[in-house]
């Protein structure tokens, strides 16, 4: 019997992977591959409660599946799939939706942000997401979720709808447990880094995306935000940007922030924004090698997909037809 724990984690393909999204999040499900059981998903389902145009969709889809590939995820280690291919996770994403409260969602601080963003396109999707989400946890029973400190709530709420479908019909779910890693779970901005790297900030040099050429990588680093000293040290609330790009080289040159300090001292910001620019570039340069090589043979990904998905609905479909039967519906 394989009693490993449970991780479920994906990121929607609605623009570009981020630098952030790799230190912050796939960077770290690869080192969790041996001691869990994984399952990473593309969030495709997610991505449309933001109008999205399908072709684009289609092919961030299959450019994010080379990327979590290219990253390191072994697809015969992990269960990668394509979230709108297992049908389970709608399934049960509208049975709890019936078990999840109006005014839980209306508390969620994502949906205000998009509703703000997106005052033209406020729909049901947008508003419920959370009941999907708890879907996407619960169908596989995950014991861990892997979020950045400003994603708990998600967990929180799961948790909430969990626990209530529980009580009423006895154990049905594990309660998940947001995992948050203790190094470089949170890359700001290049620009506002009082603000976390977003997909949505490409055209303002903010983020860094994986399959970024280096002389753009280079070019965003150089005009990146610092403030009006010149000492090179960690103090995220005194020296965000700083802070940021020192927590950037942590991570891509595998030093720590002493050794940084020491690194610079009695040097200018130039010389860290040129030194973090090329350890950034020499990270990606391999994932956007190798996941150009993946896309040129799009034989081998569709067959990670298909076979990630029967994979991830096995597993899934157990749940779902547990939960169906505890709220009375007539089996096949």
């Amino acid at each position: 019997m394989d009693d490993k724990k449970i991780i479920l984690s994906g990121i929607k393909p609605s623009g570009e992977l981020t630098l952030g999204s790799y230190i912050g999040a796939i960077k770290n499900w690869v080192e969790l591959s041996d001691e869990y059981e994984c399952y990473y998903m593309l969030a495709d389902m997610h991505a449309i409660t933001v109008r999205q145009e399908p072709a684009e969709l289609r092919r961030r889809t299959l450019e994010q599946l080379a990327q979590y590939i290219a990253c390191g995820l072994d697809p015969e280690k992990n269960t990668i799939f394509i979230q709108s291919h297992v049908p389970a996770h709608a399934e049960l994403g509208w049975v709890l939706s019936c078990y999840t409260m109006f005014g839980e969602l209306s508390r969620m601080t994502q949906f205000k942000d998009k509703s703000a963003k997106n005052e033209e396109n406020i729909n049901a999707g947008l508003f419920t997401y959370p009941s999907l989400m708890a879907a996407d946890i619960l169908v596989y029973q995950a014991d861990l979720v892997p979020v950045g400190d400003d994603q708990k709530q998600h967990v929180e709420i799961c948790r909430d709808i969990a626990v209530r479908f529980n009580g009423i019909y006895g154990e049905t779910f594990k309660l998940p447990e947001p995992f948050i890693p203790k190094a470089g779970a949170r890359i700001m901005s290049l620009q506002e880094p009082q603000n976390k790297m977003s997909k949505s900030e490409q055209d303002s040099g903010g983020c860094i995306c994986i399959l970024d050429k280096p002389e753009s990588i280079l070019r965003a680093f150089k005009r990146a935000v610092t403030d009006s000293e010149t000492e090179v040290r960690y103090d995220p609330k005194a020296k965000p940007g700083v802070s940021n790009l020192m927590q950037i080289y942590a991570v891509c040159a595998g030093k720590t922030f002493a050794e940084i300090e020491a690194e610079f001292s009695g040097k200018g910001y130039g010389d860290l924004k040129a030194t973090v620019g090329e350890a950034v570039v020499e990270t990606l340069r391999p994932i956007r090698e190798e996941a150009a090589r993946l896309l040129s043979d799009k034989a081998y990904l569709e067959q990670i997909y298909k076979n990630g998905a029967e994979r991830a609905a096995r597993a899934a479909n157990r749940t779902v037809q547990k939960v169906y039967k505890k709220v009375g519906f007539v089996g096949k």
